[in-house]
């Protein structure tokens, strides 16, 4: 079944089945078809997310069990609701002896029968770094010891024993084991498993092994099979071997119990690059959306303002000026630093088969591996997309042009001569080049499922905390190169996406955005007023010079505290709100590797980081003069909210509001945007049009309301921009959708950042002239925009 609207929940133990179940009437008011929930599968005992999966075959009993679930279900049913599950076939948790499966592989070894689950090289005993020293500092502590017939480390994890291995000299004893002890640290460069991008704790799944598929997905088709959940999303699509191949499986098995008007929904977490698009030959329904949500964002951006915050970055940060420069460094580091043992991997796939094509082929004499290791290291560092999609046979042609990228954006980075072997290794991904089928698909998928968390590491995690001219470019999803996108750019991909993907799902926040969307709706205002951003960061930045924290870190923090200040004039700070910001700032040092890092934390510097910004919150003068900064853009910054909603609820698509963002979110990255939701407060704004939370949670009502009065035409409807003439052109967006006799009219105002600073609100008719849609001259802007930013109107 399509939902036409989702509300994403994120259950843990504190807000289980049964508490998501009491929320229903409220989402039913507010029109929502389904609940879209975070993993249900059992879990790390306490995770506070869900991805950490230790069973993939039992519904999670700390959330309510399967008798929670089928309440939750049928309550739902009871309201004309339904719910997608999120589901994560790339890995599972493994990480405190919690899971059976993994357990049963340290134990047995390649014997286990779910030693095929796991993606592990069996020439040596698997590496477990678990140890927080050396194996001989921790013997010698009497951290880990034998005890009842196990080993017991630090007291809390036991470790299963090889049969007939107990007894005996405790070093002789782990000698025999199917597992190597080992300090976490040596991870990156030992690891002989697939870990989730560089998290010991997440062990990568061979969900391309059909026992594999079946033993982890009977649940997710027999709750299908009794109607108890309509769809499914798949997390991190990019980890598999073969993505596409694991979603026609998908979508074959889930019509073979239920097609046509009630097949199941599919949707995949997939990171689209700027042009990229998703293939659409897979058998889902689009992808969740981060791609909208870096669209919409890209459109809030004044192109205008660009040059200018660029130039105050570069005041603060002169070696962090090119962004595209930053990734390629940031990869390089993420490479070197994290994945090491997976490079040397892939190294070795391709090594194996040069060494298969040398009789035959006498040129391959002069490859050898170090040549292999800079030419596919260098690749690495440039690819433009996560991933390309050889399936061990062939690779679709969509992969031609992230080929061919590649090929021109290596060529400054390869050693003089060495050209042929980086066009050898992209022969191979491209099926140009033949070799033994074995030694190709292992090779390609090596490299393939390397690219990904590449991308994502080098990217999001790292060059995105080096490089922030304006923090609301820098989110899930977004395109470092992309900083605005123009209305035509936005009107293309809109329809492209409703061409390809109707029923694509549409975010503006998820589980694991950096910043809220109305943090970056807010951030946005700053491209529009630079000049008088930059004045106010002239009175903030060299403030407590004692303090020597770089002036790039503070001019980050200066960003995050006017993306999150309370956005109603005269609130007092709340009680959390300077550990909420010294979260974030710990996270921003530690991701960004400049100056800090997760591995060798600098304790002094961090410490400097969060006095400066104690100091600042406790000073009165600052808080003022940042709370009057905000009283000028905050109009702004709330037609940008509205702007966004209205465009996420009427563009093709299916529009997913995350967990309390209904009303104004100003959350920053996790866990700080998996707090507990307030819904008492947002019950009660419901009936209320005033105020910020009022009119965000109103909008959304009205039109989640006027989406099920119309349901085929937000379903179907096509898409046709209107173009603005006049003065002010560039200052809308406005499109048609028809299905069936209905017409919906959809227009918003656009980078009104200035005009509404100096107006303190909406432009009046002078500022905007002769400005008009084409074929819609009753409809003058002054009219549609005099109070809020967005226009919509069904026509029967």
């Amino acid at each position: 079944m399509i939902p036409r609207s989702t509300y994403r929940l994120q259950l843990t133990r504190d807000f289980p089945f049964s508490a998501a179940q009491a929320i229903i009437p409220y989402l039913a008011d507010l029109g929502f078809s389904h609940v879209y929930a975070s993993p249900i599968t059992t879990a790390r005992k306490g995770s506070s997310h869900g991805y950490d999966v230790v069973d993939p075959t039992r519904i999670n009993p700390e959330l309510g069990g399967d008798e929670g679930f089928r309440q939750l279900a049928a309550a739902l049913r009871a309201r004309g609701m339904g719910i997608i599950i999120d589901i994560v076939p790339n890995h599972m948790g493994v990480a405190g002896g919690e899971n059976p499966y993994w357990n049963d592989v340290l134990r047995l070894g390649p014997d286990s029968p779910y030693a095929r689950w796991f993606d592990i090289d069996w020439r040596g005993p698997l590496i477990l770094p678990i140890l927080g020293a050396t194996l001989p500092e921790v013997v010698a502590s009497g951290d880990l010891r034998l005890q009842e017939g196990q080993l017991v480390l630090y007291g809390e994890q036991a470790l299963p024993l090889r049969p007939g291995s107990t007894g005996g000299d405790l070093h002789d004893l782990l000698d025999r084991q199917h597992y190597r002890l080992v300090h976490w640290r040596t991870a990156n460069d030992s690891l002989n498993w697939r870990r989730f991008f560089s998290i010991n704790d997440l062990a990568g799944l061979r969900i391309e092994d059909p026992h594999v598929f079946e033993d982890t997905h009977r649940l997710y088709f027999d709750l299908f099979r009794e109607g108890l959940i309509d769809g499914v999303r798949i997390d991190h699509v990019d980890g598999l071997t073969d993505p596409a191949g694991y979603c026609r499986t998908l979508r074959a098995r889930f019509d073979a119990i239920r097609d046509g008007e009630d097949r199941a929904y599919i949707v995949v977490e997939k990171i689209l690059a700027a042009d990229e698009a998703l293939p659409a030959d897979w058998g889902v329904d689009g992808t969740s959306g981060y791609d909208f949500m870096r669209d919409a964002t890209a459109l809030l951006h004044d192109p205008a303002g660009e040059e200018p915050l660029k130039a105050l970055w570069q005041s603060f940060d002169p070696a962090h000026v090119d962004p595209l420069a930053v990734v390629t460094q940031a990869r390089r580091d993420m490479l070197s630093w994290q994945f090491d043992a997976q490079l040397g991997a892939c190294v070795a796939a391709f090594e194996a088969l040069v060494a298969a094509e040398r009789p035959a082929a006498p040129a391959m004499e002069a490859i050898n591996p170090a040549m292999l290791r800079r030419a596919i290291e260098r690749l690495l560092w440039v690819f433009p997309v996560y991933r390309t999609y050889h399936d061990g046979r062939a690779a679709p042609a969509s992969d031609t042009a992230a080929r061919d990228k590649a090929w021109e954006d290596v060529q400054p980075h390869l050693p003089p001569g060495e050209a042929n072997v980086a066009r050898l290794v992209l022969d191979w991904l491209s099926g140009d080049k033949q070799g033994d089928p074995t030694l190709v698909a292992q090779a390609v998928r090596r490299f393939q499922q390397l690219s990904a968390p590449i991308a994502a590491k080098g990217v999001e995690d790292t060059a995105f905390y080096r490089y922030a001219p304006l923090l609301s470019a820098n989110d899930v999803g977004s395109a470092p190169e992309q900083f605005s996108i123009s209305i035509d750019t936005f009107h293309r991909r809109a329809s492209e996406r409703g061409g390809l993907f109707p029923h694509a799902m549409l975010a503006s926040a998820t589980h694991d955005h950096k910043r809220g969307e109305d943090v970056r709706a807010r951030l946005a205002v700053l491209s529009a007023v630079p000049d008088l951003w930059r004045e106010a960061v002239a009175r903030w930045i060299d403030r407590e010079p004692d303090l020597l924290v770089h002036p790039a870190d503070r001019y980050q923090i200066l960003q995050t505290l006017i993306g999150v200040w309370p956005h109603e004039a005269g609130r007092p700070l709340a009680d959390d709100f300077s550990g909420r910001i010294a979260a974030w700032l710990e996270k921003s040092l530690r991701e960004g590797r400049l100056r800090s890092s997760w591995e060798a934390p600098d304790s002094d510097y961090e410490g400097r980081a969060q006095l400066l910004v104690e100091r600042l919150l406790a000073a009165e003068d600052f808080r003022a003069d940042m709370s009057a900064f905000l009283e000028r853009i905050a109009p702004a910054a709330m037609a940008n909210t509205l702007a966004q909603t209205a465009l996420k609820f009427c563009v093709p698509g299916v529009p997913d509001t995350y967990q309390g963002c209904e009303a104004m979110d100003f959350s920053l990255v996790d866990p700080d945007n998996r707090r507990a939701v307030d819904y008492v407060a947002r019950q009660a704004k419901l009936l209320d049009d005033e105020g910020a939370d009022g009119r965000k949670i109103g909008l959304v009502h009205r039109l989640s309301a006027l989406r099920n009065s119309a349901p085929a035409l937000f379903a179907h409807g096509s898409y046709r921009p209107i173009p603005a003439t006049g003065l002010r052109a560039g200052h809308i967006l406005a499109f048609e959708r028809r299905h069936e006799g209905k017409r919906l009219v959809c227009a918003v105002a656009l980078r009104l950042g200035l005009p509404i600073v100096e107006r303190g609100g909406m432009p009046d008719e002078p500022w905007w002239g002769d400005t008009r849609l084409e074929g819609e001259d009753d409809l003058p802007p002054a009219r549609m925009f005099a109070r809020d930013p967005y226009f919509v109107n069904l026509y029967e």
